[in-house]
C-alpha cells in the first residue's frame, strides 16, 4: 500500500499551531472532517476513544492517532508538523512534533494495520524524521512521505 493512495496533498500541514494533545486532535479532526465531508465531532470522538486505550505517541516525537469510522470507503491519512512540540503522553515521555492521523473504514482489518505499520516504519527512520522536521513546505513534506516528486500546489 502506497501512502500516496491515502495521503492527499491537501492533508499535509507544514506548521500546525497547537498547544495541547486535545487541541491537536481537535484541529486534525476539523481538517479531516472538511476533506472527508464528515462530522468533525465523530472523528474527534473516535480518536479520543482510541487515546483512552493508550497514547498513540509512539516515541521519538512521533504520534500516529488513528481510528475506524462507519461508512468510510477507503483509508485516509493526514500529516501535521507541529510548530512547537506538545505533550502527547508518548510512550517515551518525549514531546511530539510529528503527527500522522490515520482513519480507516470499520471493515478495514489488515489494511488498517498495514498502513499503521508502514507509517510507523517511515516516521521512525531518523533521516526521514529529520527532513520532516526541517521542512516548512507542505508539497515537499508530501513528496517525502509518499515518495513522489514535489509539485507546487496551484
Amino acid at each position: 500500500m502506497a501512502l500516496n493512495d491515502i495521503l492527499p496533498p491537501s492533508a499535509v500541514f507544514a506548521t500546525l499551531k497547537v498547544g495541547s494533545k486535545k487541541q491537536a486532535l481537535q484541529e486534525l479532526s476539523a481538517h479531516a472532517a472538511g476533506l472527508l465531508k464528515r462530522d468533525e465531532r465523530e472523528i474527534f470522538e473516535t480518536l479520543n476513544q482510541r487515546e483512552r486505550l493508550g497514547s498513540t505517541g509512539v516515541g521519538n516525537g512521533i504520534a500516529i492517532p488513528h481510528g475506524k469510522l462507519a461508512k468510510m470507503d477507503k483509508l485516509f491519512g493526514m500529516f501535521a508538523r507541529l510548530e512547537k512540540p506538545i505533550d502527547f503522553e508518548a510512550l517515551d515521555g518525549e514531546p511530539v512534533d510529528l503527527i500522522f492521523l490515520l482513519l480507516a473504514p470499520e471493515a478495514a482489518g489488515a489494511d488498517h494495520l498495514k498502513a499503521l505499520a508502514r507509517v510507523a516504519r517511515l516516521l521512525r527512520d531518523p533521516e526521514t524524521a529529520r527532513k520532516l522536521r526541517n521542512s516548512r513546505d507542505a508539497a515537499a513534506i508530501h513528496a517525502l512521505l509518499t515518495g513522489t516528486p514535489a509539485t507546487d500546489a496551484a
